[in-house]
């Protein structure tokens, strides 16, 4: 393994992939040094779980800004004032602008709740829902221009119970998102993704 990477989490709600993902680091012991949690959300409760790991956060309120233009200049000047390794979007509810994900070319990763390429975007599980699909599910993927459209790093497949409603297949989903996030970061310190094309070959 090589040296201790440095990590920065967006996140803009709950914060529940953070601190399922915090937990693991600590608990594997990772070579990987959590820089802060940036969130566009005064009101996260991710903001509040990072406060009790001792995380240091900054708040970049979106709606403030009159200009998204000015919003996301001043979230790339402070995601690049902590010098990341790696940046990791957990409940991010903003699409990365081009100059932002090319300054950090493969290495953002992202947690999707859905089995991509299938319902990129918003309310997956309720087009998953609507569509009828049988099998629905979670995905961790690199994060390049276009919405959820990067390289697939893992995948976990569920199968949807009829009665199940969008509310219960989220938190079905939910759970696996805490397994696979925490495995596709732990893969990344590690240095066992590489890239070939539009693949993700994971090292042995």
């Amino acid at each position: 393994m090589g040296k201790t990477k440095r990590v920065v989490f967006l996140a803009s709600g709950r914060g529940s992939n953070f601190s399922a993902s915090v937990e693991f680091i600590r608990k594997k012991k990772l070579k990987l040094d959590i820089q802060a949690l940036v969130s566009d959300n005064p009101e996260a409760k991710a903001l509040t779980i990072a406060k009790k790991f001792g995380i240091s956060t900054k708040v970049i309120p979106y709606h403030t800004y009159t200009s998204k233009l000015d919003y996301h200049r001043d979230l790339l000047h402070q995601v690049e004032s902590y010098s990341p390794d790696l940046i990791v979007a957990c409940g991010y509810m903003r699409i990365l602008k081009p100059d932002f994900v090319g300054r950090f070319p493969n290495q953002i990763i992202n947690v999707h709740p859905s089995l991509l390429p299938a319902f990129p975007g918003l309310d997956s599980q309720k087009q998953a829902l609507d569509y009828g699909v049988k099998i629905a599910g979670c995905t961790v993927h690199f994060v390049w221009e276009g919405v959820d459209t990067g390289p697939i790093i893992l995948q976990k497949a569920i199968a949807i119970r009829p009665e199940w409603t969008e509310k219960e297949l989220s938190l079905a989903i939910l759970k696996e998102e805490h397994k696979v996030l925490p495995l596709a970061i732990q893969l990344f310190c590690e240095d066992k993704l590489i890239i070939k094309e539009r693949k993700v070959e994971i090292l042995k």
